[in-house]
């Protein structure tokens, strides 16, 4: 009965068809669009084993230009029996080829939709090629068609599949390189065309993210590949926000790979375009490590001023300047910031007062005896309470204590100044005033 009624319902679709339209259907036009009523029937039906042959045949007959459905229709059918088929590999490879081919048939004869079926072909080569040669090959070609309209998947896979073929030693580091700065420009064209249309480009950041992540565990990256791949780039485009939060992210990821100008300048740019207590203190470990103190204090103070970052983040940041100020002594600058330190998070506490210990132990204080030792009190009292706060500065502080108390006044030299044991005693020296209490050796 079933037959019947597609019998039927075939002869008065070829009946309709004039002269006219046979060019377009073949040199046989009447079996082309026969085949392709039949198939389609069966589609409707969800019949696909009685469409597959019927679907070969109009395939066989017709001219691509008959039908774009007829493209679209195949490689539906193509991918239901390259799953029925996935057991047996030659024949499943067979059944790619030809999917692979019925893409490039209807992009070839339908360019107005060139984009979206070369897209639809990443994604079936995603979907069905192991081969991450033939895979990489296939979609690199393919982006450079589609370029900014690139289905964000395939920059993803792409980009896997570069770095496993780096991994197998297939693939040259210049080759992922220039991959990644491609793939990378697409993405960042992407998101400012987004931004032009006040549209989220959250979704694609997340893929810019992963393209890195990708890129960086590759471990092909080192500094003077991305010192040449990204120069030109921030030459042309200073003010790219996403182009300069992308050199710093990547050459703060590779080794030793900060200490360059290309690294300064992006940093310097980052801070103007987009003012935060990040992009202060990548200036303020710029300058640091250039031994540019000053700089990079202020840098330091910056971005605590900051309203981005909170109290936390503050309270490490004055640790960080007390660390730093101490190394350098500037002494008074370095107490005042252990101490907010502390202040802001108490949990610092243990390192910021052996920081303060360490001033005040280093302190050349002028006066008598008793004025040049009476700092290391001071110290003994931070370094008691830095082991309260933090017990596993015990074994640091401990041996310090005992070396500093080497050096306490004697008691009958300290008796000669009318100090005793026990009596309150205030310190003052280096810009520092601090109240502790009189120990003597016996």
């Amino acid at each position: 009965m079933i037959k019947k009624f597609l019998l039927a319902a075939v002869c008065a679709v070829v009946v309709s068809f004039t002269a006219d339209a046979q060019g377009k259907y073949g040199p046989d036009s009447a079996e082309c669009v026969k085949y392709l009523s039949y198939y389609r029937e069966y589609l409707k039906m969800n019949s696909m084993d009685e469409a597959t042959p019927r679907w070969r045949k109009a395939y066989e007959l017709c001219p691509p230009s008959a039908s774009q459905n007829m493209l679209l229709d195949g490689q539906k059918i193509i991918r239901n029996l390259i799953i029925k088929n996935s057991s047996n590999a030659i024949y499943r490879d067979a059944l790619i080829d030809t999917l692979m081919t019925l893409h490039d048939v209807r992009i070839s004869n339908y360019p107005k939709y060139a984009v979206t079926a070369t897209n639809n072909k990443s994604v079936d080569m995603i979907n069905f090629i192991k081969d991450d040669n033939k895979l990489y090959n296939g979609l690199l070609a393919n982006i450079d068609v589609t370029k900014e309209n690139t289905n964000s998947v395939v920059f993803i896979r792409l980009m896997n599949s570069a770095c496993n073929l780096y991994s197998q030693g297939l693939l040259m580091g210049d080759d992922v390189m220039e991959v990644f700065g491609k793939i990378t420009g697409y993405i960042n064209g992407m998101m400012e065309n987004l931004r032009s249309q006040n549209k989220s480009t959250e979704a694609l950041e997340g893929v810019l993210k992963d393209v890195e992540n990708l890129f960086i565990t590759s471990n092909v990256a080192n500094c003077d590949r991305l010192i040449e791949l990204f120069s030109p780039r921030f030459e042309q485009t200073p003010d790219d926000i996403s182009l300069v939060s992308n050199i710093i992210m990547m050459m703060s990821s590779a080794e030793n790979c900060t200490d360059n100008d290309l690294f300064f300048r992006a940093a310097q740019s980052l801070d103007k375009l987009e003012p935060t207590h990040i992009s202060a203190h990548f200036l303020f470990q710029i300058y640091s490590s250039n031994n540019e103190i000053d700089l990079a204090l202020k840098y330091l103070q910056e971005a605590i001023d900051r309203p981005d970052s909170d109290t936390l983040q503050d309270a490490l940041y004055y640790y960080e300047m007390s660390s730093i100020c101490s190394n350098n002594g500037i002494d008074a600058k370095a107490v005042h910031a252990a101490k907010k330190a502390v202040e802001l998070d108490p949990s610092l506490a243990g390192k910021a007062y052996l920081v303060i210990a360490n001033v005040w132990a280093g302190l050349d204080c002028q006066g008598n005896e008793i004025d040049h030792r009476a700092p290391l009190w001071v110290a003994v009292d931070y370094l008691m309470k830095a082991k309260r706060a933090d017990a596993s500065l015990t074994d640091t502080v401990n041996p310090l204590i005992a070396q500093y108390s080497k050096y306490f006044p004697d008691q009958a030299e300290a008796f000669m100044f009318n100090v005793l044991d026990g009596d309150s005693y205030t310190v003052s020296c280096g810009g520092l005033t601090e109240t502790t209490t009189v120990r003597t050796q016996k």
